[in-house]
């Protein structure tokens, strides 16, 4: 299948057949409190909105009861696994959620972790390899394409549950030539068929079109702020900087002031003053989803999709940190759904119940015959682009001026779950909100993170 760039033209969806292609959408990581299942809430499971249930009910075959019994589910197990990640240390082999109830099972390459993740309230498994080895494989894959992009091998991915990296290629001496060139070690990777070839879906509130140069399409990923510039992050491949866009009404918009692809697929568009942030996502026919934070979705996790094209869709995260190599170059740090998507759906965003994902990057497929889509973590682009996330609460400070911090054991760049208490200074504090914590985030000056005990 011809892989092409699809930023430059406006696409209608019921003529593509669609490859691997480009949707970029941003991912927000975060972490979860050491002992989170007496504490932590169910990432607001009981105020998520209907146009979102009605969308899981239509792709995953569930009640509505059910979406939102599995929401609360999987915000607790996520809130699990990312305590269980953090005690379990080098053993620590993966997590991935599973089955209707939202199941939770936690690998380790010590037997002895076993008690310890039982009592969690997690299924553990013993494998042979830890998550970090795996990660270590995977990114010795990467450096090599970064240099040359792999002839025949469309992507490969950390896949906890095989517990391998997996390598999808067109035939067997593709996949060995590219594990030579990286001296990665046969036993580490299990070669699967390739499911087609990548290419990018080009075509302020999250998945709205916006227009390049008057021309291609792409969608909103999340709106942003810097300092008091106003903004929204998207998608790499939509644009290079100093592009101009145009928003769903035509209308002058901004410009892209910084973009990243191939290796990575994000970039940001400062907006002029005609356009306010919301903290919103499209509904597509059904109420706005209101964004609450950008705590990040584990293997097996329920996730949506809004784009300018195909609207709403959902379905679960397959593999985080995959790479796929698209005509253009590889792009490393992606994550695998079976959601679908087509072109003009670039850029838009990836959310699962309130908390923000990525942006729409690539993918096969399309909305009729279902297909795979992967799309770029929030969190990398907004910490390339010093930006911060537009929630529902009153928006933080720019992280640009951090102050002095005055000891304790809040720190920058470490992940916080609703419920975690720190200190600052002489004081305690209670997280509100799941962030990563960004120089100036100081619980003091972000009332919507952090409540004062």
């Amino acid at each position: 299948m011809e892989r092409s760039m699809l930023r430059r033209r406006a696409l209608a969806a019921c003529t593509a057949t669609v490859a691997v292609g480009a949707l970029a959408l941003a991912g927000l990581t975060g972490t979860a409190s050491a002992d989170p299942t007496s504490r932590v809430p169910a990432a607001g499971a009981d105020q998520v909105s209907p146009g979102l249930l009605k969308a899981m009910q239509r792709d995953l075959g569930l009640t509505a009861d059910q979406a939102r019994s599995r929401l609360g589910n999987e915000s607790r197990a996520v809130a699990a696994a990312s305590g269980l990640m953090r005690s379990l240390g080098a053993g620590y082999a993966g997590a991935r959620i599973s089955g209707g109830d939202a199941g939770l099972t936690v690998a380790t390459t010590d037997a002895s972790d076993t008690a310890r993740i039982t009592e969690a309230g997690a299924e553990a498994v013993v494998v042979d390899h830890s998550l970090a080895e795996l990660n270590t494989a995977k990114a010795a894959l990467d450096r090599v394409a970064l240099r040359k992009a792999p002839a025949d091998v469309p992507a490969w991915y950390v896949d906890v549950a095989a517990n391998r990296v997996v390598v999808q290629a067109d035939g067997g001496a593709a996949a060995d030539a590219f594990l030579a060139a990286a001296g990665v070690s046969r036993a580490l990777v299990k070669v699967a068929p390739s499911q087609g070839t990548p290419r990018t879906f080009a075509d302020l509130r999250g998945g709205d079109a916006y227009y390049m140069n008057g021309s291609g399409r792409c969608s909103i990923g999340f709106p942003v702020k810097r300092g008091t510039q106003s903004g929204f992050v998207s998608a790499g491949h939509c644009g290079t900087p100093g592009v101009s866009t145009s928003g769903y009404n035509q209308q002058a918009q901004g410009s892209f002031q910084g973009s990243t692809f191939p290796g990575r697929d994000y970039s940001w568009v400062a907006t002029n003053t005609n356009w306010t942030p919301r903290p919103l996502v499209n509904g597509y026919g059904n109420p706005d989803i209101t964004v609450t934070g950008s705590t990040e979705a584990i293997e097996g996790q329920s996730v949506c999709r809004s784009g300018s094209t195909t609207g709403w869709h959902c379905g679960t995260i397959q593999q985080r940190n995959s790479s796929v190599t698209y005509q253009e170059g590889t792009v490393s740090g992606v994550t695998r759904t079976n959601v679908c998507a087509e072109p003009g759906d670039s850029g838009g965003s990836f959310i699962s119940g309130s908390q923000a994902q990525g942006v729409t990057s690539g993918g096969t497929g399309n909305c009729s015959q279902g297909g795979t889509t992967y799309f770029q973590p929030i969190n990398p682009a907004l910490a390339a682009y010093g930006v911060t996330l537009v929630t529902n609460g009153s928006t933080p400070p720019d992280p640009t001026d951090p102050p002095t911090n005055p000891g304790g054991t809040w720190a920058a760049g470490t992940n916080y779950s609703a419920g975690d208490v720190v200190t600052y200074g002489s004081a305690s504090y209670r997280c509100l909100q799941a962030h990563l914590a960004q120089p100036g985030w100081t619980p003091p000056n972000v009332p919507a993170l952090w409540q004062a005990l």
